[in-house]
């Protein structure tokens, strides 16, 4: 037998109230979160968290997730953060490294594999995932109860004294868990979950997250975009059509087989306190075009509030 469960996290602000879920069915699902923490903690403790409450039963697991993070730090990235010490290949430690150690003692011995689902795309199990580790995060804002779910059957855990611990809140995150992230020195840059450091000045800040934006990977992984996008976004593409926010995430989730984009920068002005525009050419499969993006920090983070992109002429 296989047993086939969704796994998700959310943070609202990135970091901020943070929540994470796993789902079989309305019978089965948990769910968990943080006062403070970011959307790729929230990912690795949802599989995380249904790993061990699985730890007893004896069947294949088939995880479906939509995060590339958490898929590529499971099955490309860990042995060899393990081997350097729990370092990336240029020397900078890895984040989040108490919830990756814990992954890896969950995985061990298991028969699981993972699925990749675009989130927000209609994916049944992904958004029953999706709406429970929001509620989460939705709780925490809101001071109000957490909605934990009722768990796995029977899950028996040890803590980290060695107690037993079983029933829903079988391990239940702490805020131990995870790194605190201060929100006025450092937000969530990419899909890698690596944090932005206090040094780096707007310009490099709002450069790499619009090649975010042109990366597949990134195009791909819905929730992080909507990390990157304006509640107010609107975009004027190519061919002239007005895009707003919501039709931007559906149609990036829509996109299939989308092609490498090169990308150059042309400028970065400061035109007030708080907004830069940023200037680029990018080149794709439909030739090259130039791109306008209006960047706007709000509550300590950048994100883009306004894009135009215009072919350039043969």
């Amino acid at each position: 037998m296989t047993i086939v469960a969704a796994a998700d996290g959310s943070a609202l602000g990135n970091p901020g109230p943070a929540g994470w879920a796993w789902y079989v069915d309305d019978a089965t699902w948990a769910a968990g979160g943080w006062p403070h923490g970011t959307n790729n903690q929230g990912e690795l403790m949802a599989v995380v968290d249904l790993l061990e409450s699985t730890a007893h039963v004896d069947d294949d697991l088939r995880i479906l997730c939509d995060s590339q993070y958490v898929i590529n730090a499971v099955t490309k990235w860990m042995p060899g953060w393990k081997r350097k010490g729990w370092r990336k290949a240029d020397g900078s430690p890895v984040l989040n490294r108490e919830l990756l150690e814990r992954l890896d003692r969950a995985t061990q011995g298991r028969r699981y594999t993972f699925e990749w689902v675009k989130g927000h795309a209609g994916h049944d199990l992904n958004e029953a995932a999706d709406v429970r580790a929001r509620a989460v995060a939705t709780a925490y804002q809101n001071d109000a109860p957490i909605p934990i779910g009722p768990g796995w059957p029977g899950a028996i855990r040890a803590d980290a004294n060695g107690e037993v611990i079983e029933g829903p809140h079988a391990g239940a995150p702490t805020q131990s868990d995870v790194t605190s992230v201060p929100a006025a020195t450092a937000v969530e840059l990419d899909l890698f979950g690596d944090d932005l450091l206090a040094d780096e000045s707007d310009a490099e800040i709002v450069t790499r997250l619009e090649r975010e934006l042109q990366e597949v990977a990134v195009r791909a992984d819905s929730s992080r975009v909507a990390a990157i996008l304006h509640p107010a976004f609107e975009e004027i593409g190519r061919s002239g059509r007005l895009w707003g926010r919501d039709a931007t995430l559906q149609a990036l989730a829509a996109e299939e087989d989308p092609s490498p984009v090169t990308f150059e920068v042309l400028g970065v002005d400061r035109v007030a306190g708080d907004t830069i525009l940023l200037t680029t050419r990018t080149t794709d499969a439909r030739g090259s075009a130039l791109r306008s993006s209006l960047w706007l920090r709000t509550d300590g983070r950048w994100r883009i509030r306004f894009h135009q992109g215009t072919p350039e002429a043969e």
